[in-house]
């Protein structure tokens, strides 16, 4: 079957097993309502949630292109600059060992409820992924095409924009995609936090006024928005990088 047949099934049979604990549990619809309640409540919710949906992407997709070019930036200087190494990775490595999240009150505070705060969040989360990934790939280009180089007297300027960069497309295509996975659990968090728009923002007052159906509508616009986010990057880097591997050995007999 193609992907997107797969992909059908896959969502026909969740949706029956949700359905199937609804009937068997009988639980009540303000904690569990059914697909159909939430397929309700998106036709009768359609406007709202197009509005809130259109704060979050712009968020998701702000904070990704922002995470993925520091990302990007902070790597080349990591494998360029020794002192960087020496002062930009340990800070790396630290601020690991702080939750994100519990920045997200600190961000709001400094930015403010508006875009910016959920931006920086998205940010945050996207930016080590990318980093870590690229940092990883250009430290472990082949030492062949390394000492190739340095035999064909090449400046390091040309080395690493020519063989290591280029070796480590695939390390940063995986960090791209982690990125592409998480960027919308920085905005929506940013919104939990504090905010007058988007989904996170609808969740909220719609969890507060026992209208779980419509919290549900929104889960399911904002996981449709994750899906579709990460196909289209994945669907772009394989375009971008066409020589890399598609398949996984075990795959040649599907």
């Amino acid at each position: 079957m193609s992907r997107a047949m797969r992909a059908a099934v896959t969502l026909a049979a969740l949706v029956a097993v949700w359905q199937g604990v609804v009937w068997l549990t009988g639980v009540p619809r303000f904690i569990l309502p059914g697909p159909a309640a939430v397929a309700l409540a998106l036709q009768r919710n359609a406007g709202l949630l197009a509005q809130h949906a259109a704060t979050t992407l712009a968020e998701i997709l702000l904070g990704l292109a922002l995470g993925v070019a520091l990302g990007f930036l902070s790597a080349l200087a990591l494998a360029s600059f020794r002192l960087a190494r020496r002062w930009l990775l340990p800070v790396l490595v630290v601020s690991q060992a702080i939750p994100v999240f519990a920045l997200a009150p600190l961000l709001v505070l400094w930015l403010g409820y508006g875009l910016a705060s959920k931006v920086a969040m998205a940010t945050l989360i996207i930016y080590f992924p990318v980093t870590s990934a690229l940092f990883d790939g250009l430290r472990r280009t082949e030492t062949g095409w390394l000492d190739l180089a340095r035999t064909m007297d090449a400046r390091p300027a040309a080395v690493l924009w020519q063989v290591r960069l280029p070796a480590a497309l695939p390390a940063l295509a995986s960090g791209v995609r982690v990125a592409a996975a998480v960027a919308p659990i920085g905005a929506v968090v940013g919104e939990w936090v504090g905010s007058s728009a988007g989904l996170g923002y609808l969740m909220l007052h719609a969890n507060a006024r026992m209208q779980v159906d419509l919290l549900f509508a929104a889960l399911f616009v904002l996981g449709a928005f994750a899906v579709a986010l990460y196909a289209g990057v994945d669907a772009a880097l394989r375009r971008a990088l066409p020589w890399l591997p598609d398949r996984l050995p075990s795959d040649e007999k599907d």
